[in-house]
């Protein structure tokens, strides 16, 4: 369906999106996304990929080495909230969670995810799940349903819109009100050019955060 059709039905459009907690860029893409919502009929549907999974038997920097075995608390913890819960859980989680990582820089914790599951109106026990490897199988499942579908050549965010799913938007700092629209119209143009592929340049700054959510 064409930006303006859609506009002009109404129908909604329902937008898969696969995150990982840890990730700057998704989050900024994320925030994107929900201003995306206000101005369009979209509907966002949260997935769960994993950095950590991707990287693994990677030839990483000990420094990021570290971040990437921090890195599986979060999402573990994700998908543990949407089997006890189901996947609607997952964007206030992944709210909590990014404003805490990413705004206010708080540590990859226990203290941390309790507060963040307690914000989302989860059960704060669910924490317990960072520790677990019993949630590993559905993890990767989940990430895997997102790679598969971009390869693996890349990382987060992921967008799936009518069929069509790409590695990206990576933008900085994410567009709000009218241009949040028209970075939408642009993904919805190219995701239905048969053929299209990729755009791409060299990012020259850091992820710029707006206010915290």
């Amino acid at each position: 369906m064409a930006e303006g059709e859609q506009r002009a039905s109404g129908e909604t459009v329902s937008v898969d999106f696969w995150f990982d907690p840890l990730c700057p860029w998704a989050w900024i893409t994320s925030r994107w996304l929900l201003e995306v919502e206000k101005v369009r009929p979209v509907r966002p549907r949260w997935h769960v990929m994993s950095l950590s999974v991707l990287n693994e038997g990677r030839d990483l920097s000990e420094e990021y080495r570290t971040v990437m075995q921090e890195g599986w608390g979060a999402v573990r913890i994700c998908i543990a909230a949407e089997q006890r819960f189901g996947g609607d859980v997952l964007g206030p989680l992944y709210t909590a969670l990014g404003t805490r990582f990413h705004h206010r820089k708080e540590p990859r914790e226990a203290e941390t995810y309790r507060a963040a599951l307690a914000e989302a109106g989860l059960p704060e026990d669910l924490a317990e799940a960072a520790e677990s490897t019993g949630y590993d199988e559905a993890l990767r499942r989940s990430h895997h349903d997102g790679m598969g579908r971009v390869g693996y050549e890349v990382g987060t965010p992921v967008i799936s819109v009518q069929g069509v799913s790409f590695f990206g938007p990576v933008v900085t700092p994410a567009p709000t009100g009218e241009d949040a629209a028209r970075l939408w119209d642009g993904v919805l143009l190219v995701a239905g050019t048969d053929g299209f592929f990729e755009l791409k340049r060299s990012r020259d700054r850091a992820p710029v955060f707006n206010a915290e959510e």
